[in-house]
């Protein structure tokens, strides 16, 4: 009977606080949304400054062994032809852009007003 009961006891526990784990999160802002894909960018960057490090790195090895065994006489076989690193450079953050919301609430800039053309006189 008590196995019946703790069973039970944890079953209904379990339903209870489940519940909470179905609830939906709010959708995110648009900073949130911005710094998002700022991380993001910054992160891919960050992926293409280590790929080019390695890269620089395994030219530097492969130049190493490469002299060393001609120095000592040992057989090679000639290097495989592998693209150019590519320095990614210095990261750029992207341009901030102007909410959407302050964008759609201002006013057009009026147009110049003009006065109208004379018609042209008939001869």
């Amino acid at each position: 009977m008590t196995k019946h009961f703790i069973g039970l006891s944890t079953c209904v526990l379990a339903a209870v606080f489940s519940v909470s784990a179905l609830a939906k999160l709010p959708a995110p802002s648009d900073e949130a949304k911005a710094k998002a894909a700022e991380t993001a960018a910054k992160t891919a960057h960050t992926d293409k400054i280590a790929a080019f490090q390695l890269c620089k790195s395994r030219e530097k090895v492969a130049a190493h062994y490469y002299k060393t065994a001609k120095a000592s006489g040992k057989p090679t076989t000639p290097p495989v032809v592998t693209p150019a690193c590519v320095d990614p450079g210095a990261y750029v953050a992207a341009a901030p852009v102007a909410p959407a919301v302050a964008a759609a609430g201002a006013k057009p800039a009026a147009a110049p007003v003009t006065a109208p053309a004379a018609p042209a006189k008939k001869s």
